[in-house]
């Protein structure tokens, strides 16, 4: 690593403020960021931390939308969320190893939006709503790409907030070595019909199976998707799996996750 300096705002006007150096980067969980400064793959001369912002902590459930602090833990979600969102609490307990689990916050992965992260899938599959410094944005509008969000420089995610839905399951396929998803299915049953985002599969990240999502809101059962086929076109391909391998397992998380949730 590198030397840099470690600013710890107590408020979001001076974490904005201190992003506002040259070459300055905020820090929540670090579980990403941390290891690339390890490889020399980044270099920021400023650190903002976002952790000891009190605002930015918390879980909270009213009006049939579950809110949570854009630096809190996976832990924190786990245990917090598991009265009132079962499947997003086990979502958060299952991402990584202890370690990671208490150090590693929903802001974090949502920001950073690792094609293989897990968050992303829950976020746009319940048609959450990503809260920020500056506005707020629809999961459906927010991400953009591998790595890529809508998130503007020095715009901070503060919140998330994500509909409580009627039925929801979240199936994971664990890459071992990692923890990661090599392919993760959330679906979700809302008053308006069901969404399916997938995590993991596909090289532009998470995506949402409109083809799935007609049928299960038609019939909210795994025979709904029988006749479904997944195109792997587009999936990432590498030697834990093929892209026909990822697109097969799409359509196996999904039915499972239905099954789950039924």
């Amino acid at each position: 690593m590198h030397n840099f300096e470690f600013v710890r705002p107590s408020s979001i006007d001076e974490a904005v403020a201190a992003l506002g150096a040259e070459e300055a980067l905020a820090l929540s969980g670090g579980q990403t960021l941390l290891p690339t400064m390890k490889q020399r793959l980044a270099a920021p001369a400023v650190l903002v931390s976002l952790t000891g912002i009190p605002g930015l902590k918390g879980v909270s459930a009213a009006g049939g939308v579950l809110t949570i602090g854009g630096a809190t833990p996976h832990a924190v979600v786990a245990r917090e969320a598991a009265g009132v969102f079962p499947a997003l609490a086990a979502l958060a307990g299952n991402i990584g190893d202890p370690a990671v689990r208490n150090r590693g916050t929903i802001g974090g992965s949502i920001a950073n939006n690792d094609p293989a992260a897990c968050y992303p899938s829950a976020a746009l599959a319940t048609g959450a709503t990503i809260v920020t410094n500056l506005r707020e944005i629809a999961a459906d509008d927010f991400f953009l790409g591998m790595f890529t969000t809508a998130l503007e420089e020095g715009e901070i995610v503060t919140a998330v907030k994500l509909p409580i839905p009627q039925a929801a399951n979240y199936q994971k396929f664990v890459q071992p070595a990692s923890r990661f998803a090599l392919t993760g299915v959330f679906v979700a049953r809302l008053a308006d019909g069901v969404r399916v985002a997938v995590t993991g599969a596909s090289g532009d990240g998470v995506f949402r199976w409109t083809e799935a999502e007609a049928a299960l809101s038609a019939d909210f059962s795994a025979g709904a998707i029988a006749g479904l086929t997944v195109d792997a076109e587009g999936m990432i391909g590498d030697l834990h799996g093929s892209p026909q391998y990822r697109a097969h397992l799409v359509k196996v998380l999904t039915g499972r996750a239905v099954t789950a949730a039924a």
